[in-house]
């Protein structure tokens, strides 16, 4: 049995704005979980057939799947919920594709494919194996290609990857058509809901001891459009009208020294082109 499987789902190649910096941001983001300290984990990129992907770490394999584009992709072009609706209902056929081929796991953990996780999980997770799992209450917010690093202590509402939850509480279907899709875009295709309801269940999730994932912000591929990590938490008229919080956020500040490219990034983080 593997102990931790990281599953990371990819967009259909005709959503991606730009094919060659998702391809780029991909790399990075299986660099930095092929860095776990720990050896019980293996990671699974879900993909279409004919998605250029980069090349893998070892400890990665990639399961490839035939759905479509998804139509209401791009925020904007209809209304709000249906564009969420549409990409929860995407995202969670692709990790259930994942999961489905991962059934020996004993955990799972879903990472966007931009996004980057502390090396310290893998270990974590083997050393609390009866554990129902974890949310990632603390993290980082990282601005693309930038030298600052802002501790965030709601991570968990802000970034997708952040629950790392023991395989057998998501009640994975024998086959993949066994699946509604309510269960689908709750369960696996959106981060929000999951806690409350293992929590409802008598299965709650903890809180991970550590800052455990950097979310990645300010470039042109993000599907949320997340803004300048300097320019939404320090710039802003919110933030200039809340000095509290902005002297707050100024102490969490810290600079991506050799420490947090160890833990996080896997390799030196250059700038982008």
């Amino acid at each position: 049995m593997t102990m931790l499987t990281f599953i990371i789902p990819v967009r259909h190649q005709d959503n991606a704005r730009d094919w060659g910096l998702l391809r780029a941001n991909l790399s990075q983001t299986a660099a930095s979980i092929a860095s776990q300290a720990h050896p019980g984990w293996r990671a699974l990129v879900v993909a279409n057939e004919g998605a250029d992907l980069p090349p893998l770490p070892r400890g990665f394999d990639v399961v490839r799947v035939t759905f479509p584009p998804n139509d209401l992709h791009e925020m904007g072009e209809a209304d709000l919920e249906a564009v969420y609706d549409a990409f929860r209902a995407d995202k969670g056929r692709r990790v259930l594709a994942g999961m489905l081929a991962a059934r020996d796991s004993r955990f799972f953990m879903i990472v966007d494919d931009d996004d980057f996780v502390s090396a310290r999980i893998a270990g974590h997770v083997a050393e609390n194996p009866q554990a129902n799992g974890w949310t990632i209450e603390r993290g980082y917010i990282w601005d693309d290609g930038g030298r600052l690093l802002l501790g965030y202590d709601e991570f968990n509402h802000l970034c997708g990857t952040s629950l790392i939850v023991r395989a057998d509480l998501y009640g994975l279907p024998d086959r993949f058509e066994d699946a509604s899709l309510d269960w689908i875009k709750t369960m696996l295709g959106s981060h929000v809901r999951i806690a409350d309801i293992l929590a409802g269940r008598g299965t709650p999730l903890v809180a991970l001891p550590f800052r455990g994932a950097v979310y990645r912000v300010a470039h042109g591929g993000s599907h949320s459009k997340a803004p300048s990590l300097v320019k939404k938490y320090f710039l802003s008229r919110e933030a200039l009208a809340r000095p509290r919080r902005l002297l707050r956020h100024l102490a969490r500040l810290r600079l991506v020294g050799d420490d947090a490219r160890r833990e996080f990034f896997g390799a030196p983080i250059a700038g982008r082109r």
